[in-house]
């Protein structure tokens, strides 16, 4: 009989389970579905401030010169980790934090500094002896603007201050439902736009600009908004991939529960038809002996 209620109240407890991990699946859902649509918003919007940048390089009549621009020589690195601030999304974090200690190892002997946004990311670093410059949490898988563009004031002003020669961006990129990439990309300095003779013959009719007041002028007004849409694109990449893996992590906690539900299931009916049968061999054995 104790081995009976064992595996009711485990079946009854791993019912519970199934019901809260099928409802954190249906909000991952929800969530995701907003978030893939930012993403698809942010992206067309990026790719055309790329192009812009081309065609106004290719226009220029000069070099064109802007701090986000300036290679030195490197003696500090900072990398900003995206992670997730809560658990249950897979390997989602366990990707990107083994990215991370990667690249520290493949930095060298230059010091390094970490910008940790998301709260997993900055419970593992806390622990270890690496440099954190700073700590963004409690995002909630959704995108608050202002905040990023307070990342993107502290870290352009550092690199401009030259207190950091080299930034680095380590987000999972959102591929499609069920498939996401650890993307590691360099932010700033940012590469100079270049035209090649192909994309130059291709475009031959549209590059005759005139610009007001100068190329300059106009780099020095798009190369903050350009340093900011690569930041918010991150952080949207990132969200929209954090709520696809933990939909999909719920869908088999799910799945494996009601599996489990059925093997607990099995064992009670074993266990209870067990029992019965020693039951019926009682009586029958009790029958028989008082007929002796």
């Amino acid at each position: 009989m104790a081995r009976l209620k064992e595996v009711q109240n485990r079946i009854k407890s791993v019912k519970s389970t199934r019901r809260i991990t099928g409802a954190m699946e249906m909000v991952a859902a929800a969530k995701l579905r907003r978030a893939q649509q930012r993403v698809e918003q942010a992206r067309p919007y990026a790719e055309k401030l790329n192009e812009m940048l081309m065609h106004l390089a290719a226009g220029a009549t000069g070099e064109i010169s802007h701090p986000y621009f300036d290679k030195r020589e490197v003696h500090r690195k900072t990398l900003v980790v995206i992670t997730s601030d809560r658990g249950f999304c897979g390997s989602f974090n366990a990707n990107i934090i083994r990215r991370a200690v990667q690249w520290i190892e493949e930095a060298g002997e230059v010091d390094i500094e970490l910008l940790c946004v998301g709260k997993k990311c900055h419970d593992y670093f806390k622990r270890r002896d690496w440099s954190i410059l700073g700590y963004e949490g409690d995002w909630s898988g959704q995108l608050e603007y202002s905040r990023a563009r307070a990342i993107v004031h502290q870290l352009t002003d550092r690199f401009i201050a030259g207190q950091t020669d080299q930034i680095d961006l380590l987000y999972t990129r959102f591929l499609s439902t069920s498939k996401y990439k650890v993307t590691l990309e360099s932010y700033l300095p940012i590469e100079k736009p270049e035209i090649s003779d192909d994309d130059e013959n291709e475009h031959q009719g549209t590059m005759d600009y005139i610009f007001e007041p100068d190329p300059e002028a106009i780099y020095a007004a798009l190369m903050p908004s350009y340093a900011t849409t690569k930041m918010v694109t991150a952080l949207n990449e990132s969200f929209a991939s954090e709520h696809g893996s933990r939909m999909i992590a719920m869908n088999n906690a799910t799945k494996n529960a009601g599996e489990m539900i059925d093997r607990l299931t099995l064992d009670y009916n074993k266990a209870r038809q067990a029992q019965i049968t020693t039951e019926l061999l009682e009586v029958v054995s009790g029958a028989e002996a008082l007929k002796g």
